[in-house]
């Protein structure tokens, strides 16, 4: 019993060997591949999320304008000038946000909804987000699927 317990004394304090140091190194290597890009995926998500919650809103209240007006604004400007639309300067610096919408001859909206990250925000400049207003789908940045606007 005395020789297990001293032989075990000596191997904890001669430390680890480089075979144990370099399974642990691999291991918490596995852990990180799998766990980085999870985080980012993530991360791109809740950054496009800003941008399906803007043009949500402003898809409705292009569709309020459309019953007051003769037809879609133009512009997020347009709409700003008038009181139809309230977007926050912080959005404003990190997204661009267009669209093109129509009524068909069955009276249903059709077209899309656009917003390009600028500079200001931190996923980078240059993703997009579109919205389909006849699918109601989201595409692009955030998504698996590309763009379609």
């Amino acid at each position: 019993k005395y020789i297990m317990l001293h032989t075990f004394k000596r191997k904890v304090q001669e430390g680890f060997t480089l075979v144990e140091i370099l399974i642990v190194v691999v291991i918490v290597g596995i852990l990180a591949a799998i766990a980085i890009p999870t985080y980012f995926n993530y991360v791109e998500k809740a950054y496009a999320s800003d941008a399906h919650t803007q043009i949500k809103t402003l898809y409705e209240e292009c569709k309020i304008w459309k019953t007051t007006h003769a037809d879609f604004p133009t512009d997020l400007d347009m709409m700003e000038e008038e009181g139809a639309a309230n977007v926050s300067s912080s959005t404003k610096e990190k997204w661009d946000i267009t669209w093109k919408l129509e009524v068909n001859t069955d009276g249903e909206v059709e077209g899309f909804m656009k917003a390009e990250s600028l500079e200001g925000m931190p996923g980078g400049e240059g993703e997009t987000v579109c919205f389909d207003a006849v699918t109601g789908k989201f595409t692009g940045y955030g998504s698996k699927d590309e763009p379609e606007c």
